[in-house]
């Protein structure tokens, strides 16, 4: 009779050894992978705070469009001067530190005959109609201060925008501007500070800066599962049946 014969678990316990030793290569790849994010997330965040504090610069000019993207600009400190197209303005709806209710966005048109959109802040769903917010509406050249965004497109969660209804969960920038008949539009927008806004409403300066940052809580994982595996195949490795005699 064979060693194999005699011994059919050998093998078994050998393979399984080798596959919990893969595994433990594979969990520390993906703990490394996170340690990775971790760092570039700390690193995000950092970039973003010296933005969102910087002093504030002029928006990027149209010839500046190509360049715009989250990582190079978005939550800048910017301000941007024009006058507002009121009647151009949509309603995007928000749940904020005040309540469900609408941004208002409301086109800004520049010297250079550009556009901006710009996110003037909120306003509960009583107080959407211009009627019921006097003032709310500046006439002339105004000089708005903010935070660049990017454009958010598509819609909520759960929810497509509806441009023919006039229904938007979302601030995209390019659905927007087809809707409301726009043309050479930033490919970003802007939120408006609280001091952009002369009224009560909207009420500008609610942005939440958040970055979700778990990734020291994966590595842990990952790596926890890789020292398992390597457990488990050191003791799969030891426990293997000896030849008889």
């Amino acid at each position: 009779m064979t060693t194999e014969a005699r011994h059919p678990t050998a093998k078994r316990h050998t393979a399984f050894a080798l596959v919990m030793a893969g595994l433990a290569f594979v969990f520390i790849g993906l703990g490394t992978w996170q340690v990775q994010r971790l760092f570039w997330k700390l690193d995000l965040i950092a970039r973003v705070d010296a933005r969102v504090h910087a002093p504030a610069v002029p928006a990027p000019a149209p010839s500046e469009w190509p360049a715009v993207s989250a990582d190079a600009a978005e939550y800048r400190h910017v301000t941007a001067k024009g006058t507002f197209l009121h009647d151009k303005e949509v309603f995007v709806q928000a749940v904020t530190e005040r309540g469900p209710g609408f941004w208002v966005v409301t086109p800004l048109q520049t010297a250079d005959q550009s556009i901006i959109l710009i996110n003037r802040g909120f306003v509960p769903a009583d107080r959407r109609d211009p009627a019921a917010r006097p003032g709310s509406q500046p006439e002339g050249e105004t000089l708005v201060t903010g935070l660049l965004r990017i454009s958010e497109p598509g819609g909520g969660f759960l929810r497509a925008n509806d441009p023919a209804a006039g229904r938007w969960y979302s601030r995209d920038v390019a659905a927007i501007a087809t809707a409301e008949g726009l043309a050479n539009v930033a490919p970003y927008f802007i939120d408006a500070d609280r001091a952009s806004n002369t009224g009560d409403y909207p009420v500008g300066g609610l942005t939440v800066i958040q970055f979700r940052n778990s990734h020291l809580v994966y590595a842990i994982t990952w790596y926890s599962l890789a020292a398992m595996s390597i457990g488990a195949s050191i003791y799969l490795f030891r426990r293997r049946p000896t030849e008889a005699p």
